[in-house]
């Protein structure tokens, strides 16, 4: 009986709802797995429910809904207008425009703001590294000037002869102990002696040859002399000078020296004399206003000659005032790396000085990489006159004047070399030569003459040297 009363039930609801045409029924388990039996009949009176107490708030939620769903059509924007939809929340093809218009400058300028952090912290880098090499090269220069002259009374124990000498000035930061130069040793005294004794005897000359300048056609080269070697990479390249017509505040014993390795080369040395050079205590320490360019520089009449760095433009520093007192750039000449020797090192203009004043080896162009000589104002760096010879630049390894005579070296890195080629200015004639020249230490990176000395100057892979020269007598020029 109790089974058949859900039956009787439902007999009775199916009953009441006949002529109901909305009365339905859902049958299905419930969340525990029982069965349920549904019911859906429609009010045969009441055409809608009556008002719950939480109808306003759904309506307002719905407005609200409605409201946000507006805004987020307009802010979408692009797929609304492009459908050509003219509701209210639409965008119009100008209102589309403007907004890419928008967009687009607002990508610009968020480039241009990376591209700008990105050369400021590069310009912040630079700065950075050019900080720290002025204050490397205060540092040297304090350490420098505060080191006192070795006295007479140290002599005997630094003398380079048959011994060897502590170079402290060139010991590199972070090293302590005495730095031993190994090529100081260069036999005994009595050997150093009497070479010395030897050089300084001129070669003989035929009876009415006698020249009052001194001048003549080089002859013969000796062999090559060491006075020092630098032993930081720096001094691999270099030149060093006196000054033939020296004039205050420095004589003409000063010895100069400029290691011209680097992308800022700055530093001039001054030695009171060789002695000093040999030893290694500077006297003088000057930090030149703009940089060098390669191993050209030379010293005249109380002023350093040289090559401003990646240009043609030619300085004159006066060692009194400290200062530049003349620049000026060498017509169409080559420079870093256009024209230079064959050794490279950037050596595309050359200066130096003889009996007949001062000159600058260089080419250009139009000479098609030829060597071009021209005779410079020493006071203006006006040039005066200009030469072009047959002999390539970059065929030679370095090139020196000689009582207004070119020569050229073949070879810069040959033990045994030789001058191959002169080219006198008086003549206008260039002509094929072979003179033996030692290259003693196998990269011989800067040779000129010395017309009060009469010896030839060379920086060799670290090494200082000279040579003493002879030359013939003057011949008659027409």
């Amino acid at each position: 009986m109790l089974a058949l009363l859900p039956l009787l039930c439902v007999s009775c609801l199916l009953l009441g709802a006949q002529g109901q045409e909305r009365a339905t029924m859902w049958r299905g388990n419930d969340r525990s797995g029982r069965c349920q039996y549904t019911f859906s009949v429609s009010s045969p009176t009441e055409a809608s429910c009556p008002t719950q107490a939480g109808g306003a708030e759904m309506e307002t939620l719905r407005s609200r809904l409605s409201l946000l769903e507006e805004l987020v059509t307009r802010l979408a924007g692009g797929e609304v207008g492009a459908r050509g939809a003219t509701g209210p929340g639409a965008v119009t093809p100008q209102q589309q425009h403007h907004q890419q218009g928008l967009q687009e400058a607002y990508r610009q300028a968020m480039g241009e703001k990376t591209q700008l952090q990105r050369e400021k912290e590069q310009l912040d880098r630079q700065v950075q590294e050019l900080q720290r090499r002025l204050e490397e090269s205060q540092q040297e220069a304090q350490r420098l000037r505060s080191r006192p002259c070795m006295g007479p009374q140290q002599d005997s124990s630094l003398r380079p002869v048959g011994g060897s000498v502590g170079l402290p000035h060139l010991v590199p930061s972070g090293q302590t102990g005495s730095l031993r130069d190994p090529t100081w040793s260069y036999g005994a005294p009595g050997y150093q002696e009497l070479k010395a004794e030897v050089t300084e005897v001129p070669a003989p000359t035929p009876a009415g040859t006698a020249d009052s300048t001194g001048c003549g056609e080089l002859v013969a080269i000796g062999e090559p002399t060491t006075h020092r070697k630098a032993d930081t990479i720096a001094g691999k390249y270099g030149v060093w000078m006196q000054d033939p017509e020296a004039t205050g505040p420095y004589s003409g014993s000063m010895v100069w020296r400029i290691d011209t390795v680097g992308s800022d080369v700055r530093q001039l040395f001054g030695y009171e004399d060789m002695e000093q050079l040999v030893r290694g205590y500077p006297t003088k320490v000057l930090l030149l206003p703009e940089a060098v360019e390669s191993t050209g520089a030379t010293m005249y009449r109380g002023s350093l000659y040289y090559q401003r760095r990646r240009s043609r433009t030619l300085l004159r520093y006066d060692l009194s005032s400290e200062s530049i007192a003349a620049r000026r750039d060498l017509p169409h000449a080559g420079f870093h790396g256009q024209f230079p020797y064959s050794w490279g090192g950037y050596t595309d203009i050359d200066l130096a000085v003889d009996e007949q004043g001062l000159w600058a080896i260089y080419s250009t162009n139009k000479a098609k990489g030829a060597i071009v000589v021209a005779q410079l104002d020493p006071y203006s760096l006006e040039v005066l006159k200009t030469w072009e010879t047959n002999i390539r630049k970059v065929t030679v390894a370095n090139a020196f004047m000689i009582c207004g005579r070119l020569y050229t070296v073949a070879s810069y890195a040959a033990v045994d070399t030789f001058i191959n080629y002169t080219f006198d200015t008086a003549t206008n004639k260039g002509s094929a030569v072979s003179v033996p020249l030692k290259n003693k230490y196998r990269y011989n990176s800067m040779i000129d003459y010395n017309p009060a000395q009469k010896k030839l100057f060379a920086w060799d892979n670290y090494h200082i040297v000279s040579y003493d020269v002879r030359l013939a007598r003057q011949q008659q020029r027409a």
